[in-house]
């Protein structure tokens, strides 16, 4: 029973942050925007004083690859548009999609291990595979954004 409440509100908060993100694509895209996800989220690594949470060096290694392929697959599909003289991120009918395949299949994971990890272990290799996956992708989003609004600025000086 509690794997499927589980289940459930994982697909509810998954729901809740792709209406998030849609809904920000209507909004010019920041610095500010990019950046504080992933500091928000490093406060999470405060769980791993806890020894309950504690993860082998092996367990940190997978959590950390399947994170880069899951942001690489983000990088990919996250693109930024001019409109109106701003910088925003590019809406692309694959973006919830490919969200929520990724919340799948994170769930397919955690019920497949679930059984031969303890659950504070489970918890911080989830954390620890959520934050490889943030961390890249804005890295690369910032990037993006910056020679986008390069070319923002470059254009709007051509045109002075």
């Amino acid at each position: 029973m509690s794997l499927l409440v589980s289940i459930l509100i994982t697909l509810l908060f998954g729901t809740m942050i792709i209406v998030i993100r849609m809904k920000a694509s209507k909004r010019p895209a920041s610095i500010k925007g990019i950046i504080l996800p992933p500091i928000m989220m490093s406060t999470g690594a405060l769980m791993f004083v806890v020894p309950y949470f504690r993860v082998s060096g092996i367990d940190i290694l997978e959590a950390v690859a399947m994170g880069l392929v899951f942001s690489l697959i983000l990088i990919w599909t996250t693109r930024f548009e001019i409109k109106n003289e701003e910088v925003y991120i590019k809406r692309t009918k694959s973006f919830p999609i490919i969200l929520m395949t990724l919340l799948l299949i994170r769930i397919l994971l955690k019920y497949l291990i679930s059984g031969s990890v303890e659950v504070g272990e489970l918890a911080g290799m989830f954390w620890i595979m959520a934050f490889a996956m943030i961390v890249p992708w804005r890295i690369a989003m910032y990037f993006q954004y910056r020679a986008v609004e390069r070319g923002l600025s470059r254009s709007s000086e051509l045109s002075d």
